[in-house]
């Protein structure tokens, strides 16, 4: 059986275990190969300007084996916030254990308890099935809208 999971708010300290599951997670999803250092810096402007968001650790047995990053939307429908779930990345070897699960019903928990938050959002890459299923299984579902942009700067 799998020790238990900690979930906990994640600090400086914890930057360059961000970094890398950023970059891992790129890769394995998306085949980008993102800069380390526009990463490190973009997790310590997170850390320095707290309405930017929060990442969170999960932990087993007081090593890092996941992380995401709770960001902020404002609705002038709801008058209230979206917490966007970002930058979701487990270890290869705490995948399918809980890790996950853990630190969504973490947030979740947060959300129902924080006035003025309104739902939660994430957004997942079309051809991750897997990843769809784990989120389909703790009661999201498709929000009926399609994810546009335009990016203003060129990082790839």
């Amino acid at each position: 059986m799998p020790l238990p999971i900690t979930i906990r708010a994640a600090t400086d300290a914890d930057l360059d275990f961000l970094v890398e599951s950023n970059a891992a997670m790129a890769l394995e999803t998306e085949r980008k190969v993102l800069d380390r250092e526009v990463l490190a810096r973009g997790a310590k402007a997170v850390f320095a300007e707290p309405h930017r968001g929060r990442y969170k650790i999960a932990e087993r047995d007081g090593a890092p084996v996941g992380c995401l990053l709770v960001t902020f939307e404002w609705s002038d429908w709801r008058n209230g916030d979206w917490w966007w779930i970002q930058s979701v990345y487990v270890t290869r070897d705490a995948r399918r254990s809980g890790v996950f699960s853990a630190l969504y019903a973490d947030v979740e928990r947060q959300a129902r308890s924080t006035a003025g938050v309104v739902g939660l959002r994430l957004y997942v890459e079309n051809a991750n099935d897997d990843a769809q299923a784990t989120y389909a299984a703790l009661g999201m579902g498709d929000s009926g809208y399609r994810l546009l942009e335009t990016a203003v700067v060129d990082f790839f």
